[in-house]
């Protein structure tokens, strides 16, 4: 079974439904058979990296609300990453272009790291307060992952998955993402945002039941005669 998820990593609710999405699999008896990949998504392509400015002030300023909402709809959010073991903290969290880091995903997935990488890259945006656009940071958070350091620093000195980056974000038009998390189960069955775990168990379940290989039939002798055997013997 293959499951495709769409997310961008200053997404709150992608690294929810994340944990909640991984509770589901823990509770699935064939979770081995699961091929999980992610795809990148940019939910601002023109965000502009601000080291220094809170983040409470940019979403008041996106949505046209005050900042007490803003600071109020983050620590709503903190409570929900709560119940699944996860400790946001918005206060020192640095508003950030994410162009880079989904590069650095798609590095670490030549390399069979695509989830370490996503679940390093979310902690360091959403509970530690690091720079996901700063170089040296994704070089540090690189070589966490086991990358190998000149490549990592060559592939953010160029413009290498730049176009894998792209290509994700055009399958994600082509099936009609709205928002992020998303996930699509064996190219046909879509989920939406991060829902309970018992909703992905039940789908997980509903997916495996319908594309599980059949049972080879039974066959009923009908007659038996003179034959050679695999040992040679006739």
């Amino acid at each position: 079974m293959k499951v495709e998820i769409w997310s961008d990593i200053v997404c709150p609710f992608c690294y929810i439904g994340k944990r909640r999405f991984e509770a589901a699999l823990q509770q699935f008896a064939h979770a081995r058979e699961v091929e999980v990949v992610w795809h990148s998504f940019e939910l601002d392509p023109n965000t502009q990296t601000a080291p220094g400015e809170q983040l409470y002030g940019r979403l008041a300023a996106k949505y046209g609300r005050s900042e007490a909402w803003a600071r109020q709809m983050c620590a709503d959010m903190t409570q929900n990453a709560a119940e699944v073991g996860l400790a946001f903290n918005f206060d020192i969290a640095v508003p950030a272009n994410t162009f880079r880091a989904h590069r650095l995903v798609h590095l670490a997935a030549q390399h069979g790291r695509q989830d370490a990488a996503k679940e390093r890259l979310f902690k360091a945006y959403l509970e530690e307060g690091l720079n996901i656009d700063d170089v040296a940071t994704l070089q540090t958070l690189g070589a966490e992952l086991g990358l190998e350091a000149e490549e990592v620093s060559r592939t953010l000195a160029s413009d290498a998955f730049a176009q894998e980056v792209r290509y994700d974000e055009y399958q994600a038009q082509q099936i009609g993402v709205r928002g992020v998390p998303f996930f699509v189960f064996n190219d046909k069955y879509a989920v939406s945002g991060a829902q309970p775990t018992e909703l992905f168990r039940e789908v997980l379940e509903k997916v495996h039941e319908e594309f599980k290989p059949a049972a080879p039939k039974a066959v009923v002798p009908l007659a038996d005669g003179p034959a050679c055997g695999p040992d040679g013997a006739c």
